[in-house]
């Protein structure tokens, strides 16, 4: 099971730096839009998130449930506006903050609210 667990948080972070990447490849573009790898890594992130909690859930491992939580919701947020906008041509600088934002917020969620006992 232990072995699941880190596969899995090792795919999880995969798709968070995919996510990340795909934004900050932008960062300087005057016109930004949603890219393929934006859209492959806040899907990946997400699912392997659901998977991951879902592992913990089933071992013996203390799950911090208000991190999970706050967590899902902000790669609910930046998976559903990655996707509502992928067919577009170009998007706002403030979508595109917003979807940084809160990318960043999760991650920061995950180190910030960590503790021995969760993931």
């Amino acid at each position: 099971m232990d072995i699941l667990r880190l596969v899995l948080l090792f795919v999880h972070l995969l798709g968070f730096a995919a996510l990340l990447g795909g934004l900050l490849i932008q960062a300087r573009e005057p016109e930004k839009k949603v890219t393929w790898l934006m859209r492959d890594g806040s899907g990946l992130a997400l699912v392997a998130g659901l998977a991951l909690v879902g592992v913990l859930e089933a071992g013996d491992a203390d799950v911090n449930h208000m991190k999970i939580g706050i967590k899902l919701l902000l790669a609910l947020v930046a998976t559903a506006l990655v996707m509502a906008n992928l067919r577009k041509p170009k998007i706002s600088n403030g979508l595109y903050g917003v979807i940084l934002l809160a990318t960043v917020a999760a991650m920061g969620v995950a180190v910030f609210m960590s503790s021995p006992h969760t993931f």
